[in-house]
């Protein structure tokens, strides 16, 4: 299984492009403003890395695994040492896929995964560390009228959200036949919600990360084969204003974040670490 999924990844990420996006949202060729470069390995206990943030000093990252790993996340630095384990309290991993921080230290981890066991209700960990208190943000979708089938395609599934003004921002996986990818959002608070989509956008690949560069003026989607930025106006958060795109082939990508207002941090399903300087 796992070699077919491999030789399933590897056809979607050889023949992504963003001709489609250039053709149908026009975004700008971007590819040789960045370099890209393998700087690294995790530690192996992050063996399926699928969220990135900023770690509690500078320099220090933390990631956490995949569906069913431990409800933990692990702070690393670049060299790939793995300088300390943080248990989340009153949280289970049942499909945790992106990472981010606020400005006040909360992580907020999202296990709304939903391409394996079907599920209707999803969760957002918002995580104290200073206290070792985790709340819980708990949401479904308002058209989201029952739980799919195995057999289903899993439409309402999410891998992808980051931090912006008391908000967290949503971006579906995209297993629309439509190739929409749809943005939604939710207060950073516990709560229980029901979204709907306030944005979409044709995309011909699927969304597995995202974040918000420092001066938020700027935000990414990770897809398997690309990464697409967005321009910020008047605080608003939508698919007006597409900026470029640029490949990444760099297998099983899963984590993005800013390191700087231009720079990124991608990790991989394999443990790489690469780093996209913009020249």
């Amino acid at each position: 299984m796992n070699k077919l999924m491999y030789l399933w990844f590897a056809v979607k990420t050889v023949f992504c492009t963003c001709q489609p996006d250039h053709k149908i949202n026009d975004f700008e060729k971007v590819r040789s403003q960045y370099k890209i470069s393998k700087i690294g390995k995790l530690p192996a206990v992050a063996s399926e890395s699928s969220g990135l943030a900023n770690g509690s000093t500078p320099g220090m990252f933390i990631t956490h695994n995949d569906s069913g790993g431990k409800p933990e996340f692990y702070e690393f630095d670049l060299s790939g040492k793995l300088t300390s384990t943080i248990t989340v309290p009153n949280a289970q991993n049942i499909d945790w896929e992106d990472l981010t921080k606020d400005s006040d230290g909360h992580l907020y981890v999202g296990d709304f995964g939903n391409n394996g066991t079907p599920r209707k209700q999803f969760e957002i960990y918002k995580f104290d560390g200073k206290r070792g208190k985790t709340e819980k943000i708990s949401f479904h979708y308002a058209d989201q009228k029952s739980v799919a089938s195995v057999s289903e395609k899993p439409t309402f599934d999410c891998e992808s959200l980051f931090y912006y003004q008391k908000s967290l921002y949503l971006f579906s996986k995209n297993w629309d036949k439509n190739k929409n990818v749809k943005l939604y959002r939710v207060p950073a608070e516990a709560g229980n919600y029901t979204l709907t989509a306030i944005d979409s956008i044709e995309i011909n690949t699927q969304v597995t990360s995202a974040d918000i560069s420092p001066d938020g003026k700027t935000f990414a989607l990770l897809t398997y084969g690309k990464i697409l930025l967005f321009g910020i106006e008047n605080n608003r958060i939508d698919f007006s204003k597409p900026q470029g795109c640029f490949r990444l082939v760099k297998k099983q990508n899963e984590a993005l974040m800013f390191l700087n207002n231009t720079d990124m941090l991608v990790t991989n399903e394999q443990g790489n670490i690469y780093r996209i300087t913009y020249k």
